[in-house]
């Protein structure tokens, strides 16, 4: 849930990730429960839909709107205000540069690990990593930050 949460900013939209995820796991289980690391089968749907979160989200939540519906949030670890908003930068880099970013920084995941994840080599995604870097750091020095201010 956590990561689902880093990739697409939103409760309800990371519910949602999980289940499709789970739900695809379930439904080629033959061939994923044989495979050496199920998690990172489910990992990589993950993020590999979270690409359309996004639009799902503003249409579910259009349609929530409309018929004037409440869901119940089910709860999620608490991503600590202070670094909201560089979880919100971090949604805003290239789709792989987030996913690596948030496979690192928030599963605290080896890059061997995140490259079997998202099927790259180790250096591909280590070069998504530098570039991830590289733009944040920007951004803060822009906004008159550092790294050792976040």
């Amino acid at each position: 849930m956590g990561l689902a949460y880093t990739l697409c900013g939103s409760r309800v939209g990371a519910d949602d990730l999980v289940q499709d995820a789970l739900l695809a796991a379930f439904q080629n289980w033959e061939v994923v429960s044989r495979l050496d690391n199920p998690g990172a089968w489910v990992r990589r749907v993950l993020a590999n839909r979270s690409v359309s979160a996004v639009r799902r989200r503003v249409s579910e939540a259009r349609g929530l709107a409309r018929m004037a519906l409440d869901r119940e949030v089910s709860q999620l670890p608490e991503v600590p205000a202070e670094t909201e908003w560089i979880w919100r930068e971090i949604r805003r880099l290239p789709k792989r540069q987030a996913q690596v970013t948030a496979l690192h920084y928030y599963d605290q995941l080896s890059l061997s690990e995140i490259a079997e994840i998202l099927e790259c080599s180790k250096t591909t995604v280590n070069a998504h990593l530098r570039r991830a870097r590289d733009t944040l750091g920007r951004r803060l020095n822009s906004l008159g930050g550092s790294y050792e201010d976040a």
